[in-house]
């Protein structure tokens, strides 16, 4: 009973020396690993990070990339972060916003890479998750797909994939589905 009453004390103490401001809110270790992250941030030039909610919520960024070679030349894919308190020991939950026609992507912007999954270990940090999503539209993947569908005509028949890629980047229909432009 008597530890109630110190803590009690403690938080009156707290709240009075705050001088009318509120409380400074204590940061977790992964928000200041993440600062960490962001302030050691090397981008290449065709990937860009913006913080829709202000500089105050590090904890969900967004991250645009502009492919400048491969099949995805001239398209632009947002990607949405969202980390967790407990980063870096588990991994930011990352979602592509842009509906894209890719093996590695569905079609609801979950993404296939491996460092967001099975391989993730705390040593690894924000800079190599957005070369790994980079890396993904210059080389995507067939070998480990999410979106079956174009896996396989990038297996079986390129020329076919890149029309695709083509069609779905300028805004048009792939099979069933309509992709809204990207270019």
């Amino acid at each position: 009973m008597i530890k109630l009453f110190k803590v009690k004390e403690k938080q009156r103490e707290i709240a009075a020396n705050a001088n009318g401001k509120p409380p400074v809110k204590k940061q977790t270790a992964g928000e200041l690993r993440l600062q960490k992250d962001i302030s050691e941030l090397n981008l290449p030039k065709t990937c860009s990070i913006s913080f829709p909610n202000g500089k105050d919520d590090l904890m969900n960024f967004e991250v645009t990339i502009h492919p400048d070679e491969g099949y995805y030349l001239g398209g632009t894919f947002l990607f949405s972060f969202q980390v967790s308190p407990v980063y870096p020991h588990e991994p930011p939950k990352v979602k592509c916003k842009t509906k894209v026609y890719h093996p590695n992507i569905d079609l609801e912007g979950n993404v296939c890479l491996n460092i967001l999954r099975e391989d993730w270990k705390p040593v690894l940090n924000i800079n190599t998750i957005i070369y790994g999503l980079f890396h993904l539209f210059t080389q995507p993947n067939h070998e480990d797909p999410l979106n079956h569908d174009a896996a396989a005509v990038l297996r079986d028949n390129p020329k076919m994939f890149e029309s695709n890629v083509r069609r779905a980047m300028a805004g048009g229909y792939v099979g069933q589905t309509y992709f809204t432009r990207c270019t």
